[in-house]
């Protein structure tokens, strides 16, 4: 390596570093400490425990073939509902089957004959509800294994929440459902049932709470996956600020900076209540149209440039002095 490669090679990484630090530097002087204001206003707030889950099935059964054979009818699809009792296919046994072949090759008569006196067998629905799986084709052979229809009397959510949270959850806690599949939907209902086994997911407990909504919609499919909100506490009429602005004060108090004299914003201690995670409500400290400062960060003085750890062999940006320039700590 010639003399002049290696006086390149050392050089400009130094070169390179102070310039990029230069330029955070002067970009650093040019944000300010400007805050801005919000009222005080009064609206509703919510005490949540989120979770997720999946629509599902209250009770499901599935309709499987009493003998072997062949289907012949299918009269219900996914999405009827039907009633207990009501026949909902028609199948032919195996030797059915095989009769009704054999006279179809014989001509319309033999087959109308053997249809007559050889009837089909019904499959009857064991209960009323939803068709919710249709398993099967007509003409299919099927045995006695063979999942011809699933049924469902009601459609739930089934959530699985944190143990770490399970104790705010009760039954009758109203909840609010929404469907990744339709996320501007939202649909009420309450919880019914908590499950006493708790399942271990990457060393993570969690349990199942059945959630029914108060009118199930008709875009509701079973296993959909749905986010739950479960609302622990609910107010309509709270004195609510933005959480940004809240600050811890001494001895754990919670306060607040207002404009106060030539607009210089003071600490004032204030008692909050519900949190959810963007609002924070006011119980005392404060009243409906006040105002609270949002600060955009606080400002600590930092050495001037020929203490930058980027700085090498005396390489240093212009004007680099003994100053001292601002920058944002959180």
């Amino acid at each position: 390596m010639t003399k002049r490669r290696l006086v390149l090679a050392l050089i400009l990484p130094a070169l390179l570093a102070s310039g990029t630090w230069f330029f955070l530097h002067r970009s650093g002087k040019k944000t300010n400490g400007r805050s801005r204001t919000v009222a005080v206003e009064q609206g509703p707030i919510e005490d949540t425990v989120e979770a997720t889950g999946a629509v599902a099935p209250l009770n499901r059964v599935e309709i499987k073939p009493p003998i072997p054979g062949r289907i012949e009818r299918l009269l219900a699809e996914e999405g009827d509902s039907v009633k207990q009792g009501a026949t909902i296919a028609w199948m032919s046994s195996t030797d059915r089957a095989a009769i009704l072949d054999a006279a179809r090759a014989q001509g319309p008569d033999a087959l109308k004959e053997w249809q007559d006196s050889y009837k089909e067998t019904p499959i009857v629905a064991p209960m009323s509800g939803v068709v919710i799986l249709r398993n099967v084709v007509v003409g299919q052979t099927v045995d006695a294994g063979t999942i011809l229809y699933a049924m469902s009397d009601s459609l739930i959510v089934l959530g699985q929440v944190d143990e770490s949270d399970i104790g705010r959850i009760r039954a009758g806690m109203p909840a609010r459902v929404t469907l990744d599949a339709y996320p501007d939907q939202k649909v009420p209902a309450k919880v019914f049932d908590i499950l006493h086994e708790g399942k271990n997911v990457s060393n993570v407990i969690t349990y199942g709470v059945k959630v029914k909504p108060d009118r199930v919609p008709p875009f509701f499919r079973s296993q959909m996956t749905a986010n739950i909100s479960f609302i622990s506490q609910r107010k309509q009429k709270a004195l609510l600020i933005p959480a940004s602005a809240v600050q811890e004060g001494s001895g754990g108090s919670k306060q607040v900076l207002v404009p106060g004299p030539e607009g210089k914003p003071v600490p004032r201690e204030i008692t909050t209540g519900l949190e959810n995670g963007n609002k924070i409500e006011v119980l005392s400290g404060l009243e409906a149209g006040e105002s609270v400062v949002l600060s955009r960060g606080r400002y600590a003085p930092q050495q001037g440039p020929q203490s930058s750890p980027l700085a090498f062999g005396g390489v240093r940006p212009s004007g680099g002095g003994q100053g001292q320039s601002s920058r944002r700590t959180p």
